[in-house]
């Protein structure tokens, strides 16, 4: 039981730049277009564990610390008063998801700025920000291979494509990494920081050394609304307009991107239908480009029969289709098997949640797990019958370039 702890939300002025704000005590991020969450510090680390039910852990973990906290927030906007932040790791047996709460989170929505800080006896309230800090010069890094080799994933893409085609599975997405190592410390904030300057339609993440940009919405829910984007399928940016719109006319047209797309979709539909009478999709997919890539996407809209918070409809949706293939067991079978890597938190769910229960997780997607002077960068793809290897080892080539770019400070 939380004892002799306040949760105090203030309306600021405009704080500019969120990113820019960040302290280097523990951040932790979700931005987009200049509107979210940043925070820093940590009130108290939620006890989660891996296995079956580590969602509703959390979620009960969260309830148990607010019910025991004096919370002053005069706003009541999704994102106001206390706020758990969660980074889960993919594959539900594994160490390493981590739940927190931090002690400072300053935040915009709508025009409208707050700062919330929890303050105890050993930690007084206090209302300051951080100096807004230039972004430092580039660091030269370099690259030091990857968990399993080029050839060998090559291999792996053909023969979980043989599976697909055999029936076994309709799809499974195998991943890879890239190891990365620098003379000095890598600092996430500026990653974070190039990443919304450069992809400003993502969900700008980080937490605990996970940073990313993902243009995957797993969940949002606000009261009983609740959203999620669905992304499968992939395709580069022309270097024109016109060849841009003939990549994304011939992504539109592919049978097997198509097929990617509506396993991905369909998958999010019946676990929403598990907790919803009202839920529709998008009546056919639209094209989301981004800086370096265009995806085919679809929103899904559902509204809750019951009072599922956003950590317990992220637990009912992860892993979807997009980011793990269909049948789920199945594809996580294979994937254990065939990948050769450990994803850790690549993948699983990220994202924050407040005290009604509203939130926004994503899925961790073009990111990087940094430590110091090393980390590895992630990128997937979903491998169907029509899959070919040195395409898909490409495509992952294009997505790991925007994480590239973010942590040498040039163009994505």
């Amino acid at each position: 039981m939380t004892t002799g702890v306040t949760v105090t939300t203030t309306p600021i002025p405009d704080p500019g730049d969120l990113l820019a704000r960040l302290a280097a005590d523990r951040p932790v991020a979700w931005v987009r277009r200049g509107d979210g969450l940043v925070g820093w510090g940590e009130a108290a680390r939620l006890e989660v564990g891996a296995g079956t039910g580590r969602f509703g852990r959390a979620n009960a973990a969260f309830a148990r610390w607010c019910d025991g906290a004096r919370i002053e927030d005069p706003l009541q906007l999704p994102g106001s008063g206390p706020v758990a932040y969660a980074s889960l790791t993919f594959d539900r047996d594994a160490e390493g998801s981590v739940v927190t709460i931090p002690r400072v989170v300053l935040g915009r929505r709508d025009r409208q700025a707050w700062l919330t800080v929890v303050s105890d006896a050993d930690h007084p309230r206090s209302t300051e920000l951080p100096p807004v800090l230039p972004l430092p010069p580039p660091t030269r890094v370099r690259y030091a291979g990857a968990s399993v080799g080029e050839v060998e994933w090559l291999e792996a893409v053909a023969v979980a494509a043989r599976t697909v085609a055999a029936g076994e599975l309709e799809k499974v997405v195998l991943a890879r990494d890239l190891k990365v190592w620098a003379a000095e410390p890598l600092d996430t904030r500026t990653v974070a920081r190039r990443l919304a300057e450069r992809f400003d339609d993502c969900w700008t993440f980080l937490s605990h050394g996970l940073v990313g940009a993902t243009p995957e919405l797993l969940v949002r829910r606000v009261g009983r609304d609740m959203t999620s984007l669905v992304l499968a399928g992939s395709a580069p940016r022309g270097a024109t307009a016109a060849e841009d719109a003939r990549l994304g006319e011939a992504l539109a047209a592919s049978e097997k991107d198509r097929v990617e797309h509506e396993v991905a979709v369909a998958s999010v539909l019946d676990r929403l239908r598990e907790v919803t009478d009202v839920v529709e999709a998008d009546a056919r997919p639209w094209l989301l480009g981004l800086a370096n890539v265009q995806h085919l996407a679809t929103r899904v809209r559902a509204q809750a029969r019951g009072g599922e918070t956003a950590l317990e409809l992220a637990g009912l949706l992860h892993p979807t289709a997009a980011v793990c293939g269909t049948p789920t067991k199945v594809a996580l079978d294979h994937i254990a098997s065939a990948e050769g890597m450990e994803r850790g938190r690549y993948a699983g769910p990220v994202g924050w949640m407040d005290v009604r229960g509203d939130g926004e997780l994503g899925i961790a997607l073009r990111c990087a797990e940094l430590d110091g002077t090393r980390g590895r960068l992630f990128s997937g793809a979903g491998i169907v019958a029509e899959s070919l290897p040195e395409a898909e080892l490409e495509e992952t080539r294009l997505k790991l370039r925007a994480m590239q770019s973010a942590l040498e400070g040039t163009a994505p």
